[in-house]
C-alpha cells in the first residue's frame, strides 16, 4: 500500500471521527436542554425529595421572619452625677418589628430593669429618648 494512499485514509477517517463527534456532542446538548425546559415546566416532573426541600425551606423562611433578627444596644449615664454608661437599653425585635425594649437604669446604690413591649416598630407605653433611640437603631439593621 503506498504511504499517500495510507495518508489519505488516515485523514478521512480523522474527518468522519470529528464530524461524528460535533454531531454528537450538539445531539447531547440540544437533549440536555430540552430536558431542563421540560422540568422548568412541569412540576409532575420534578423529584418528590426536590418538592420537600422547597416545604422545608418555606417553613424556614417563616420561621425565620419570627426571629429577633433586629438587635441594638444604647449605653449611657442615666444620672449626671455617675459615669461609665452602665445604664443601657436593649432592643430585640423580629423582621414585623415585634418584640421588647429592656432597659436598666443603674444608680449608685442600685439598679432597675423595665421591659416593653413594642408591636409594629411602636410601644403602646411611653419610651424614654434612648429606648426609642435602640429601637431606631435596631430597624436600621
Amino acid at each position: 500500500m503506498d504511504v499517500s494512499l495510507l495518508a489519505a485514509l488516515v485523514l478521512a477517517l480523522l474527518v468522519v471521527s470529528l464530524a461524528a463527534l460535533v454531531v454528537g456532542i450538539l445531539a447531547l446538548r440540544r437533549t440536555s436542554q430540552h430536558a431542563r425546559r421540560t422540568s422548568r415546566r412541569n412540576p409532575a416532573t420534578v423529584p418528590a425529595d426536590l418538592e420537600g426541600l422547597r416545604g422545608e425551606v418555606q417553613a424556614l423562611r417563616v420561621e425565620a421572619a419570627e426571629a429577633l433578627r433586629h438587635l441594638a444596644v444604647v449605653r449611657y449615664d442615666a444620672f449626671g452625677d455617675m459615669g461609665g454608661r452602665l445604664s443601657w437599653s436593649l432592643a430585640l425585635l423580629d423582621e414585623a418589628g415585634n418584640g421588647v425594649v429592656l432597659t436598666s437604669i443603674h444608680g449608685r446604690s442600685e439598679a432597675r430593669t423595665y421591659a416593653k413591649n413594642i408591636a409594629g416598630w411602636s410601644c403602646d407605653q411611653q419610651l424614654s429618648p434612648e429606648e426609642e433611640e435602640a429601637v431606631s437603631a435596631a430597624r436600621a439593621e
